[in-house]
């Protein structure tokens, strides 16, 4: 195997097999010696590169994240109104529920670390303003933060029902939350 010195992608190579293995195997069956495995990479080449597995899986998850929002961006970034916005908002539900198994179960994972632990909650908070943040060049603060809920609803069940519901319904839904006068008082 080669050194850190001559192998500059390693880091890189550590934090996507540690987002692979999580996928394939799930949180709880994480550790330093599967994931250097599974990046062909020394062990030691693991505390070289990381203070340890918390250091790793926030680093990684972080790396996650970026991903995803970059994802809200190519669809929310080019809308000019909010009938538009709207639309781009249902061909995102539909490219997430449709689109890598591998990003689902991640995202879930990284639901449940943050539902447990601090850090990872501070994690998915900074992800989920960075998310609202996309909503918000089209729709009010509130509007955003609900359209960021039914993004992640209406993915999650899109991609585990037997029988997804279709594109009306999700437009139905956007616009429901959208519509004026709809909130709550």
């Amino acid at each position: 195997m080669a050194t850190g010195h001559a192998d500059p992608q390693r880091r890189e190579r550590i934090l996507t097999a540690a987002l692979d293995l999580i996928a394939d195997e799930g949180i709880a069956r994480v550790s330093h010696r599967k994931i250097a495995a599974r990046a062909g990479v020394p062990l030691g080449s693991m505390t070289y590169h990381f203070s340890g597995m918390d250091d790793l899986l926030r680093e990684a998850f972080g790396r996650f994240t970026d991903h995803i929002v970059a994802v809200f961006d190519a669809y929310l970034s080019t809308p000019a109104d909010p009938g538009q916005a709207a639309e781009a908002v249902a061909d995102l539900v539909h490219a997430l529920s449709e689109g890598s198994v591998r990003d689902l179960v991640l995202t879930q994972e990284l639901y449940t670390l943050a539902a447990r632990r601090p850090a990872y909650r501070e994690l998915a908070q900074e992800w989920m303003r960075r998310s609202r943040l996309h909503l918000e060049k089209h729709f009010d603060p509130d509007t955003a933060r609900q359209l960021d809920a039914l993004v992640e609803g209406l993915t999650l069940h899109r991609a585990l029902a037997r029988e997804p519901h279709g594109r009306a319904l999700t437009l139905e839904a956007i616009a429901r939350i959208t519509a004026p006068g709809t909130r709550a008082r």
